[in-house]
């Protein structure tokens, strides 16, 4: 899938409405991998940010790379806060004169809510409710928050559709469905403004590789350039719509500034609508590896149980937020992988098996 031209279109709007109507923005997990984009499209558009973290899984250098990339007079409208979303008076402070709350601070990884569902909750439950009521205290005006894919669980359907989820298959599942629950209950009671975004596999820049709960992508770019054993777990049958960041940050953007009533207080699937087995997605990094380390297509994967709490399929139905939000995503995998891929290359020294020579 190329760049299209509604796309563009979009994309030209976005910017050109922000700067013509600039507003206060709170991002929470700014240190993060979306958080960081956010934060840095932000900047490029004229607004201000306050940015919100306590650095459980976000790291400075995204902030310095947000920093470096777009220069010290935009950065100069960025105030930065070190809090943690679990004390309700960090997000009671963060959430002052703010306009719109970008909430994407959480602890993500479904193993890690299997192994430590209580820290899961804690983070995901507890610090999403202190962020409702301090938005709500705060007289914000809209609450855009990151729910996931995972909430569709056991529901064998595809492609997902917003009206259909299944059980939870995991804690952190769990997490994501009650904070659609309490995001609705606020809008109902209180009349905050909410739109919560179901991510579907976000990849791209700033994504770390490293850790036991890394995302497949970065982690196996990692492990190729460092002639590490990649793992599949499962028959590598398993499939995924893998969504590229810029179309994540897209449906924040429209979420944030739609004025059409009958698309708040819904959810959106955020994806493409394109399904890739891990084993297709192997072959695709391997190959565009390869084509600068020639070594890199030797490399085989090592198949391993599958985990528990994984979702067997996933493939997204994006229709409604074509129509009320007017989302329109600009990456597929293949181009999303082609512009992310020079990052890595930067951050990550390649380590060839014996004998190996680069191309």
């Amino acid at each position: 899938m190329a760049l299209v031209g509604t796309a563009v279109t979009t994309i030209a709007r976005l910017g050109e409405g922000l700067r013509r109507e600039p507003r206060r923005w709170l991002v929470t997990g700014c240190a993060g991998f979306i958080g960081s984009h956010l934060v840095e499209v932000l900047l490029r558009y004229g607004q201000h940010v306050v940015g919100l973290d306590n650095f459980a899984t976000g790291f400075r250098r995204n902030l310095d790379d947000v920093r470096q990339a777009v220069g010290e007079a935009d950065w100069a409208r960025f105030r930065f806060i070190e809090g943690d979303i679990r004390d309700l008076a960090a997000c009671e402070h963060a959430c002052r004169g703010i306009d719109v709350v970008l909430h994407q601070a959480a602890l993500g990884s479904v193993p890690r809510s299997v192994e430590d569902p209580l820290s899961t909750h804690g983070a995901n439950v507890d610090g999403f409710v202190n962020m409702l009521l301090a938005a709500r205290s705060a007289g914000v005006k809209r609450f855009v928050y990151a729910s996931s894919s995972a909430v569709y669980g056991d529901d064998p359907r595809l492609p997902k559709s917003e009206g259909n989820i299944g059980r939870p298959l995991s804690p952190y599942a769990a997490s994501k469905c009650t904070n659609e629950l309490y995001a609705d209950v606020f809008a109902r009671c209180y009349g905050i403004e909410t739109v919560g975004l179901r991510y579907f596999n976000v990849f791209g820049a700033r994504q770390d590789p490293s850790g036991p709960y890394a995302a497949v992508i970065p982690r196996w770019i990692d492990e190729m350039l460092g002639g590490r054993p990649v793992a599949i777990y499962g028959d590598g049958e398993t499939t995924r719509d893998f969504c590229y960041i810029a179309n994540a940050v897209q449906a924040n953007l429209l979420a944030a500034t739609t004025r059409r009533s009958e698309a708040l207080n819904q959810v959106y699937n955020v994806a493409v609508g394109e399904r890739t087995s891990l084993n297709e997605l192997f072959s695709l990094l391997r190959s565009l590896l390869a084509e600068r380390f020639a070594w890199v297509a030797s490399i085989e994967p090592e198949y391993r149980d599958f985990r528990p709490g994984d979702i067997r399929h996933s493939l997204a139905d994006v229709s409604k937020a074509r129509q009320l939000l007017g989302y329109e995503p600009t990456h597929a995998v293949l181009e999303g992988l082609r512009e992310a891929l020079p990052w890595y290359l930067r951050r990550l020294r390649p380590v060839p098996g014996p004998g190996a020579t680069d191309c």
